[in-house]
């Protein structure tokens, strides 16, 4: 603005004096010049004294496949002021906002977030965060970096754990408990007077006679038994479905599982296999114990790798000698390539209660279910329902062995399985 306003005044002069002063008129559009970018340096000089301070609150464990918060506070100056910041995260997370611009009041202290979204587990770096910020007189902008570095571990899903935890909390207390578990289960644990809507079957016919009102027995699953999880890192778990990995999601839906078992009092244990047993970390109760799972699982990748489903059953079957729900967390494409999983959890009946888990690829069930415009789209369609349909054939295989099946799109494992956990539980099935 100032320099159009200065070329307008000499325009003017150059008309009304001619071209006998225009040697003048361009050293005084020069002077011109000079005094514009002489108020630049000034200005953005006596602005360094007045710099916003910026920090990043220290970041905690993130969460693969989840948008974690980062934020950043500001403390303002002596005066309002606009101000341009782009952080140091790693760049190769997705993120909500790379340039985060915020105007700042005098003397304000200010919070602004920004969320970063992880698709692979391991430590990741955040460096310096870059900040531009306007001058007193607005004519420049003072760039300059605050060094904050920071080393960041990605984990599994803490955040999905933590719901998890709130969720299960909430059914084992006050009459969210008591509705639940009234009537099911094989463990007494207490009595309570009748009440409408109870079912007449529950009445402890004894201590009705013995207080003279009647009284019902509230039963629970029983606790103290053992659930051992066996997680595939082999080939087909390294394939990428939804944005995360296969493994990632199966290893979600393992600590979801584990996080449900030990909150219900029972013995968790967990394998990581391919070829042999990778990781092996036997059935111990205590929420302690979940903290040693999610600290040694979470370093492990997938490998392309086929599994030895055989071998490792029946290193279990050596190990483990008690009854236990064996959860096999896997995928399976049909009955032939899955011939040695049919095998091997057939193996485990009927002395242990064995269950197969596999993460469905959701992309398969929308291609199988769309409809088909051009004969691209329908062999796709027609090879998507192919597979679907090879995969319920070994799923009635498996339970044709007394094995029970969930088969589930991945994202969505982690809370079907935790279901159909506590069902199991209720149903007194171990």
């Amino acid at each position: 603005m100032l320099l159009a306003l200065l070329a307008i005044a000499l325009l003017i002069s150059f008309v009304w004096q001619g071209e006998n002063h225009l040697l003048w008129i361009g050293l005084g559009l020069l002077l011109a010049d000079a005094v514009v970018l002489g108020g630049m340096g000034w200005d953005g000089w006596r602005g360094r004294s007045q710099r916003v301070q910026i920090s990043r609150q220290p970041l905690d464990r993130l969460s693969i496949g989840r948008d974690n918060p980062v934020t950043l506070s500001l403390q303002g100056v002596g005066r309002s002021t606009i101000v341009q910041i782009r952080d140091g995260y790693p760049v190769t997370m997705a993120v909500s906002q790379t340039l985060v611009e915020t105007a700042i009041a005098a003397h304000a202290t200010e919070e602004i977030s920004y969320t970063v979204h992880p698709a692979e587990r391991g430590e990741y770096q955040w460096t310096r965060i870059s900040v531009r910020q306007l001058s007193p007189w607005q004519l420049a902008w003072m760039d300059w970096q605050v060094p904050q570095t920071q080393s960041v571990a990605v984990y599994p899903d803490l955040i999905g754990l933590r719901a998890l935890t709130i969720r299960l909390t909430l059914q084992s207390t006050g009459n969210i408990r008591r509705a639940n578990r009234l009537g099911v289960g094989t463990e007494f644990a207490e009595l309570r007077e009748y009440g409408t809507g109870d079912d007449p079957r529950l009445i402890d016919w004894k201590a009705t006679a013995r207080r003279s009102r009647p009284l019902i027995r509230v039963l629970e699953p029983e606790q103290e038994q053992t659930l051992i999880i066996l997680l595939d890192r082999g080939r087909l778990m390294t394939a990428q479905v939804q944005g995360l990995k296969r493994f990632d999601w199966g290893l979600n839906a393992a600590l979801a599982l584990a996080l449900t078992g030990l909150n219900r009092g029972d013995r968790v244990g967990i394998a990581v296999f391919d070829r042999q047993i990778h990781t092996w970390m036997p059935p111990e109760r205590g929420r302690s114990h979940l903290t040693k799972l999610v600290d040694r699982l979470t370093p492990i990748q997938p490998e392309l790798i086929e599994p030895d489903y055989f071998g490792t059953v029946s290193t279990l079957v050596t190990q483990q000698t008690r009854r236990a729900l064996v959860v096999m967390l896997t995928e399976i494409v049909d009955a032939i390539a899955s011939t040695e999983l049919l095998a091997a959890m057939g193996r485990l009946t009927p002395r242990y209660l064995p269950f197969c888990v596999t993460l469905r690829d959701p992309e398969v069930d929308r291609i199988a279910h769309a409809p088909s415009s051009d004969i691209a789209s329908t062999y796709s369609r027609a090879v998507a329902l192919d597979l679907l349909a090879q995969r319920q054939q070994a799923f009635a295989q498996l339970q044709q062995r007394g094995v029970m099946v969930l088969d589930a799109p991945a994202d969505q494992i982690s809370d079907r399985l935790v279901d159909d956990y506590l069902r199991l539980k209720a149903k007194g099935r171990l």
